[in-house]
């Protein structure tokens, strides 16, 4: 029985024996764990809460801030914070007439957003519009401006013709002209209009070729008859042919070294 009472009492001591508190550092650590707990806080408020305003800004010629806070409202349920930026600046460029958008927060708890328009340069088809990019970004406008070029093709060919048109254009602008249309049959035959009403005629073999040649006819042969011709026809291996107006068909001359176009 003493040998049961003594462990007993070595038990009893163990569960007596209790550790020291430094109230010291806990004073000096009590402040920092009320700013934690007060920044859990306010972040989880934060997080929670919703977004009060939109405020949308741009040049809206096509599109205007009441479309835009449209498309935003049925994706801004969640929080201020958790709202996922990228998702919602993805929904507003699926609009059609919108090029780019950004989208940032602003204290306490609205989004500014930031609209650009696409910028139409061409039509294509009957109503479709490309952009700078020879993107087809509306298929059927309701309104096509008149001054756009026309530009038409097999289906899927838009950006190999907006291309196309685009160089030709940056050389005829050196010259004082410009294209008010470009069309790419299904054989890849190539008609061109100017906007002095020739037109030019390129077959679809070594395109290039031909209008390294048209340009050099065009400066010696054909811009100082131009109120005369009707169309020139580029589909020669190594000249071209024109058609007067009022006149059959008349084979232009070859180049030469000493006078291109005699």
């Amino acid at each position: 029985m003493a040998r049961n009472r003594g462990k007993q009492r070595r038990v009893s001591d163990r569960r007596l024996s209790l550790p020291a508190i430094d109230w010291r550092a806990l004073v000096k650590v009590a402040p920092a764990v009320v700013v934690i707990a007060l920044v859990c806080v306010g972040t989880a408020w934060i997080v929670g809460q919703p977004i009060d305003t939109v405020r949308v800004a741009g040049a809206f010629e096509r599109v205007s801030a009441v479309q835009v806070e449209a498309a935003l409202s049925p994706h801004l349920s969640g929080g201020f914070l958790s709202a996922d930026l990228n998702s919602l600046q993805h929904k507003l460029t699926a609009l059609p007439w919108i090029a780019r958008a950004s989208i940032r927060r602003k204290w306490p708890a609205f989004l500014e957003v930031m609209v650009e328009e696409e910028q139409p340069a061409a039509c294509w088809g009957k109503d479709g519009l490309l952009n700078t990019d020879g993107i087809l970004f509306v298929e059927h406008a309701s309104h096509v401006p008149v001054e756009l070029p026309r530009l038409n093709g097999p289906p899927g060919t838009q950006s190999r013709v907006a291309k196309r048109y685009f160089d030709v254009q940056t050389r005829l602008e050196q010259r004082g002209l410009s294209a008010v249309s470009l069309r790419l049959d299904k054989r890849g035959a190539w008609e061109l209009q100017l906007s002095n009403g020739i037109v030019v005629r390129f077959g679809a073999a070594a395109v290039d070729e031909q209008l390294v040649r048209f340009f050099r006819a065009l400066d010696h042969v054909i811009a100082p008859r131009s109120k005369w011709i009707k169309y020139v026809d580029m589909r020669y291996t190594n000249g071209f042919a024109i058609r007067w107006k009022g006149t059959s068909a008349i084979p232009a001359a070859m180049a030469q070294e000493n006078h291109p176009y005699a």
